[in-house]
């Protein structure tokens, strides 16, 4: 029997889910984040679920609220058997939770329990992890400490940055949703995570962006990758504001009585910078208000001075 579902979800990231379960199940209907005002304009932007969700012909619900009992009343009305949840955005009440009959799925872009919460594609990324995954999870009350119904694993490349690894993730969740969806009823009973081996995964803040020149050149390069796309590593150049992008371990030798941040030299490759132990290239820079481009394009215009360092700007951008 097909199951009657519901989608819940926001960014693109979970346009390749709500494809996969209209594939695997009856949709019955769509709930996303409501329309926000973004770019310079301001202008209100559907999320890209609402968008990906027009050509599947069904209907879109965008509540402002989820615990006031009118999105349950409307989900009930479906006689719902499963409500899929991929990066929706907001916590669910139990009363939702317990809604569907086989209860809610969710994808999860992590080898849970490591890295629960909002941001684990990024944090896996800083914290230097090689591995990663995604996991199909029957949601409960607590922040993604729902029992397991599958996992996959995936390397992370060595210079893998957060909107690459975003990319790859959406449609391995995707599939292995699609798998789970297509035997729900007859699945084993999901395996309970283990909570002492949690880590955390909180929203990124903008202020976490300042790059530590003092730390090992491979924590800089961590760093810079996984503050891509977003909010973006930076630092600062006297009074501007520098964002870094594409770091790599550098060949150049660190001589012993260079600072953390001192510029040794631009070249093809981008600019290398001392850090606290070992060289960083940074092959991309980007001024506030400006274009992104190769290092070596900015500093022909704007060249480093013998010695100068990159220090903390004055505020985060």
């Amino acid at each position: 029997m097909t199951l009657r579902a519901a989608f819940m979800g926001s960014p693109e990231f979970a346009v390749p889910s709500l494809h996969a379960v209209a594939r695997a199940c009856d949709l019955r209907v769509v709930v996303s984040q409501p329309d926000r005002p973004a770019g310079r304009g301001r202008q209100l932007v559907a999320p890209a679920v609402k968008a990906a969700a027009a050509g599947l012909d069904v209907p879109v619900l965008q509540p402002l609220k989820v615990r006031d009992g009118a999105l349950a009343a409307e989900l009930r009305r479906h006689e719902l058997d499963v409500i899929v949840v991929t990066a929706y955005g907001r916590i669910l009440p139990r009363e939702i939770l317990e809604l569907p009959r086989h209860g809610c799925v969710n994808v999860h872009a992590s080898l849970l329990p490591r890295w629960r919460g909002a941001a684990p594609i990024q944090r896996a990324v800083l914290a230097g992890d090689q591995e990663t995954g995604v996991a199909i999870m029957k949601m409960e009350e607590g922040l993604d400490t729902g029992p397991i119904y599958r996992m996959l694993a995936t390397p992370i490349g060595p210079l893998e940055t957060s909107g690459e690894l975003f990319e790859r993730l959406a449609p391995l969740g995707a599939a292995l949703l699609e798998e789970v969806l297509r035997v729900l009823p007859e699945l084993p009973p999901p395996t309970l995570q283990d909570d002492a081996l949690a880590t955390h995964a909180p929203m990124l803040a903008k202020a976490e962006g300042l790059t530590r020149w003092t730390c090992p050149c491979d924590q800089v390069v961590d760093h810079v990758r996984g503050m891509d796309p977003w909010p973006g590593a930076f630092t600062g150049r006297g009074e501007l504001t520098l964002k870094l992008f594409r770091a790599a371990p550098s060949g150049r030798p660190r001589p012993a009585d260079a600072a953390p941040g001192q510029i040794l030299g631009v070249d093809r490759q981008g600019l290398h910078v001392a850090c606290g132990v070992g060289v960083v290239c940074v092959a991309e820079l980007q001024v506030l208000g400006g274009k992104r481009m190769p290092a070596h394009a900015y500093a022909a215009g704007k060249a480093f001075a013998a010695g100068e360092r990159l220090v903390d700007p004055p505020a985060a951008p």
